[in-house]
């Protein structure tokens, strides 16, 4: 579980990480160096689910070794079916990062939606769904890894 107070943003308390992976923690297929090891420490306090279309079929072997659930979904509506998973989940208590439009409404129901530029880009959707921005999947892990770091971001 991760709690924070953000002045104006209001009290956070994480138990879920729901994160996309084409383009969110991989590029082009691949895992990001240094993803893993992040994802691994996250692991230790929340709960690590990744929703993808999976569009190169790398997913499952690129995650291989991180404590996470993997979840191939099936096109059409990507975007509805994560944003129907975040809510199973109960959106005040998940983190979810996405790059592409198919993301936007996960980011949006999320308690934190964090938005990501890696080298395929981010959907502007995305991008104005989010409460943050980052330009890297390791920044958008390291905010969950220095909390501080939110509070910082979102205080008003």
């Amino acid at each position: 579980m991760l709690e924070i107070d953000v002045p104006g943003f209001g009290f956070v308390k994480l138990e879920h990480l729901v994160s996309d992976f084409t383009g969110t923690l991989s590029v082009d297929g691949k895992l990001i160096p240094g993803v893993r090891e992040k994802l691994n420490e996250i692991a230790k306090f929340l709960k690590i689910h990744v929703l993808t279309a999976d569009t190169f079929g790398m997913a499952h072997g690129e995650l291989k070794g991180i404590d996470c659930a993997v979840h191939i979904l099936a096109e059409p509506d990507l975007d509805r079916k994560k944003e129907r998973y975040v809510d199973a989940l109960g959106p005040e208590r998940v983190c979810a990062l996405g790059n592409g439009n198919n993301d936007r409404l996960m980011l949006k129901m999320a308690r934190l939606g964090i938005a990501v530029t890696e080298g395929e880009g981010c959907a502007v959707h995305a991008l104005v769904a989010a409460d943050i921005h980052v330009r890297s999947a390791l920044d958008a892990l390291g905010l969950l890894l220095a909390p501080k770091r939110i509070k910082a971001g979102l205080r008003y």
